[in-house]
């Protein structure tokens, strides 16, 4: 028996023994973007275990790759088979217009500089929490260095409701971040607002992005998307 047979007949035997678990664990895999350790972790650690079959079954059959650490799993696919769903039709994390893109280079930034200054790594057990108005001010410093001479469209009130805003609805969907919900009595401000910093921003090198973000300030764009 080839290797390959071998790694198939181990997957179907996983299947056999504990096919709840198996199909459990497929389900949550492409039900959304990452699958946390904190979502369910009996069936985290089941996957982690299990992790030779379960790579083996997506390279297989669908060419996918597994990615995953400590408290992150995701399946990424390189490429889109049916083409006649054009890109804009597609449900997946995209940002395209410029400001957008760097506004999460920023988020990448921040996340990166407040785990240093809090002495926490992303593999701590807690996920860093920050406040809205930090993060607020740390992109309102960087778009101020991006566009020295345009002040006024990156004002504070514009980074807050024409970029920002905008985006953390996105990032809340395809589980970057996830909002705190204040509690009943307390009438936070906006800028008070706590968020959490979700494992899958690790998976981005935010140190490597940030040292593009001059260029991408500097590319040329088209009714506001990067060309």
């Amino acid at each position: 028996m080839s290797e390959r047979e071998q790694q198939k007949f181990e997957l179907a035997r996983l299947l056999d023994r504990s096919g709840d678990r198996v199909r459990a664990v497929l389900n949550i895999l492409v039900e959304s973007p990452y699958f946390y350790a904190s979502d369910d972790q009996d069936l985290f650690f089941f996957l982690r275990r299990h992790r030779r079959e379960f790579t083996e079954f997506f390279t297989a059959y669908y060419g996918w790759t597994l990615l995953m650490d400590g408290k992150c799993a995701r399946v990424y696919k390189s490429e889109w088979y049916n083409k006649a769903v054009n890109p804009a039709s597609r449900t997946m994390f995209n940002f395209t217009r410029r400001d957008e893109c760097l506004a999460f280079m920023m988020l990448l930034e921040f996340y990166e500089h407040q785990l240093e200054e809090n002495g926490m790594t992303a593999d701590d057990k807690e996920n860093l929490r920050f406040r809205f108005g930090d993060l607020l001010a740390h992109a309102c410093r960087r778009f101020g260095e991006c566009f020295p001479d345009k002040q006024e469209s990156y004002s504070e009130d514009v980074v807050r409701s024409k970029i920002l805003k905008p985006i953390m609805p996105e990032l809340e969907k395809y589980r970057f971040v996830k909002k705190i919900k204040p509690p009943d009595d307390l009438d936070a401000r906006e800028d008070d607002l706590i968020y959490e910093a979700l494992p899958a921003l690790y998976h981005y090198n935010g140190s490597a992005l940030g040292r593009v973000v001059g260029d991408l300030a500097a590319a040329p764009i088209a009714g506001g998307e990067v060309q």
